[in-house]
């Protein structure tokens, strides 16, 4: 089964810790959610780019984007 990775961007100089943030609440919705995977983080883009993901299955991607809105998604590889 294909995983997608759901991704919110934060860009300034608080990025990284707002981007960390994020990731508590991602933590806490997969939690909530009683989700299959619970694969989460954060990324360093440049200085100011910073972003959290949340790891999902396929089939359960619509429902989770919809009630968490990311800024974009892409195919996961580990």
């Amino acid at each position: 089964m294909r995983k997608l990775k759901l991704i919110w961007d934060f860009r300034g100089p608080n990025a990284r810790k707002i981007a960390e943030h994020h990731e508590i609440h991602l933590k806490e919705y997969a939690k909530m959610e009683k989700l299959a995977i619970t694969i989460t983080g954060v990324e360093n883009i440049g200085n100011i780019h910073s972003i959290a993901y949340l790891v999902v299955d396929e089939p359960d991607m619509k429902p989770i984007r919809d009630a968490l809105k990311p800024h974009r998604g892409q195919v996961y590889n580990p």
